[in-house]
């Protein structure tokens, strides 16, 4: 029996290094109408049926509580030609300023939720909260998917969205980067030739 190689590992404290994430901007209003972005990484898809996905968000971060107001945000997946605002809406305050217009980013009205849609992104995931989670640093939004708004521009000629030309980042380790090629598809390592 061949001996497989051990390899030398160093651990480290408990901590965060599911690695990469997706790097979203979150687009949310008050009931008054007073709209903000930020970023955030800690997000994803929790259920399929109902399609469920959640958002993680600090309570002292100025958007906390206009999410927990209105039970409503849109997850905007970000490209590489939205890289710069991304960063900036995740460490800048709309406290402070009005990321939409220091970004250059249009507000569109979502088909479903109050919250807009940032129209510069290729796709637009609204939500509704249905629960939250105070769990230590932050608070998991947890949310019913409501509808999916997607640029036509990407689409194939088959009618089918193309992820792929939209230029997606990712999150990894306080890194933006831009996603790669194509390794297989679903099932590839059991699909008959």
């Amino acid at each position: 029996m061949e001996e497989k190689k051990t390899v030398k590992k160093a651990v480290w404290k408990p901590g965060t290094m599911v690695y990469p994430l997706p790097a979203v901007m979150v687009s949310c209003a008050d009931k008054a109408g007073n709209a903000n972005i930020l970023t955030v990484a800690w997000t994803g898809t929790i259920c399929s049926e109902p399609p469920m996905a959640y958002i993680s968000v600090r309570p002292e971060r100025f958007s906390h509580h206009m999410i927990e107001e209105t039970g409503e945000f849109v997850i905007n997946l970000t490209t590489e030609a939205l890289c710069a605002a991304t960063d900036f809406c995740g460490v800048r305050s709309g406290a402070k300023l009005d990321k939409w217009k220091e970004c250059g980013l249009t507000k569109q009205q979502g088909s479903v939720v109050a919250a807009p849609l940032i129209a510069e992104s290729p796709v637009n995931i609204e939500c509704k909260v249905t629960q939250v989670l105070k769990l230590g640093s932050h608070d998991m939004f947890i949310a019913k998917v409501e509808a999916v708004d997607v640029d036509e521009s990407y689409m194939d000629e088959k009618g089918r969205f193309d992820m792929d030309r939209c230029g997606l980042i990712a999150y990894n380790h306080g890194e933006y980067h831009r996603l790669g090629s194509l390794l297989g598809t679903f099932g590839y390592t059991v699909k008959k030739k």
